[in-house]
């Protein structure tokens, strides 16, 4: 029996295929879709997503339910003497305070190490990663919650949004402003971090959009991150619900931006494409865990 093993959920972006890559374990999230139940890639594939939001549909997230995180759990604990939970953020959705509590209890308890990482999407593939590299290190299951946890903020990302259609019907702006901002071309960038997704710049025009992200993430690497930043301990980021052909050239874009730089490119999870919808673009950072 292996030692350590990791199990996330879909809010990661993580496939099918990438998840056997690196051999994890993926929990596929509900949603509800003019109120029936899909599971993410299980029943409900991201074209499908797409196309019924972009048709209209009502487009809400669920929790897992109890049985389905368990089952989960006792099918990874059948290879691993321990495994390391990684679910979405708890500042974003109730799964990791219900995840917490199921591990607290036989026969769970001590087996079961559940993360509260703070991330979602892109910047949890990379602290998958980063906990991936721990165990290759040697680390205990209990030391590398310890890191991950501490290096929860150590991180940035910005999504610049196509349309303002989904932030309305989620609630986050009125159907006045939307229709006001559509009408003026705005593009909303949003800013997301362990515990919200907030607006911080509404710009002109979606080239305008992407130009204020770089150089906002270049404000960023110069100074709340210029110490990992200038050690090389900063790995770039990008997200997408936009096409293949867009992701890939933003993702070159980030590149040019940054010449030498590696690029980690995911899918927005589905979680957060309920309020940007499709076309959305994200670039941000992540810092490299500390050792002890």
């Amino acid at each position: 029996m292996h030692s350590i093993g990791i199990v996330t959920d879909s809010h990661s972006g993580i496939d099918s295929v990438l998840a056997e890559k690196l051999g994890i374990l993926v929990l596929p999230m509900p949603f509800y879709i003019n109120e029936e139940c899909y599971y993410e890639e299980s029943t409900l594939s991201r074209e499908d997503f797409f196309r019924l939001q972009e048709g209209g549909a009502s487009v809400t997230t669920s929790q897992p339910s109890p049985a389905s995180v368990m089952e989960i759990w006792d099918t990874a604990l059948k290879t691993y003497e321990k495994i390391l939970y990684m679910p979405i953020s708890s500042g974003l959705s109730g799964s990791c305070a219900a995840a917490l509590a199921l591990a607290a209890d036989e026969p769970y308890d001590g087996r079961v190490l559940v993360v509260d990482h703070g991330r979602v999407s892109t910047p949890l593939v990379r602290m998958i990663m980063d906990a991936l590299e721990l165990i290759e290190e040697g680390f205990t299951a209990e030391e590398i919650r310890e890191i991950l946890e501490k290096h929860r903020a150590d991180m940035v990302i910005y999504l610049g949004v196509q349309t303002l259609e989904y932030l309305k019907r989620g609630g986050r702006i009125t159907p006045a402003t939307a229709a006001l901002g559509t009408l003026l071309q705005i593009k909303p960038v949003l800013q997301l971090d362990t515990q919200k997704l907030d607006a911080v710049k509404k710009c002109h025009g979606f080239i305008k959009a992407k130009h204020f992200m770089i150089e906002a993430l270049k404000h960023d690497l110069e100074t709340r991150f210029k110490d990992a930043y200038s050690a090389g301990e900063v790995y770039l980021l990008a997200a997408s619900s936009a096409t293949p052909e867009e992701t890939a050239e933003w993702t070159e874009e980030i590149r040019a931006a940054f010449p030498g730089h590696d690029v980690l490119s995911g899918n927005l999870s589905l979680g957060i494409c309920c309020h940007t919808g499709p076309g959305a673009l994200g670039i941000g950072c992540s810092c490299k865990p500390r050792r002890k």
